[in-house]
């Protein structure tokens, strides 16, 4: 069972993402944050997670600045979810440059409802290619 780490600001967006995750056999979420700090502050209690699913642009520490601190702290794979790191983009070539794993635009914009719809088969395959790399 690979344990899983949502952060993103959009208290939906946890929620969709958290139950999509979930209907995935081989995948359980153990936390959720709302932003970069409060993520990098769960990164102690769960020494042993394995993915994180990290939005970009959040109030208090985003994306970008998460990942700058994360990957001396924990060893998990990191996805980039979000709506403003498109292929090409500036923030996922920056993320990339810091560790990202993979990246995945939301489908909708900053809310997307239709995440399982639209991105979830790919979504799931990103998931377990980063943790069989």
């Amino acid at each position: 069972m690979h344990k899983v780490m949502v952060v993103d600001d959009s208290a939906m967006m946890r929620v969709v993402i958290s139950n999509f995750v979930s209907s995935l056999p081989e995948f359980k979420v153990v936390a959720s944050a709302e932003n970069g700090k409060v993520a990098l502050e769960l990164l102690s209690k769960f020494p042993d997670l394995n993915l994180i699913l990290l939005d970009i642009e959040m109030p208090g520490m985003n994306g970008l600045e998460f990942l700058r601190h994360a990957k001396m702290r924990t060893r998990a794979k990191v996805v980039i979810l979000s709506s403003v790191a498109s292929a090409g983009s500036r923030q996922a070539s920056e993320a990339r440059s810091l560790g990202a794993d993979a990246i995945i635009t939301k489908p909708s914009g900053a809310v997307s409802m239709d995440l399982a719809d639209k991105r979830g088969a790919e979504l799931a395959r990103v998931m377990s290619r980063v943790l069989a790399a």
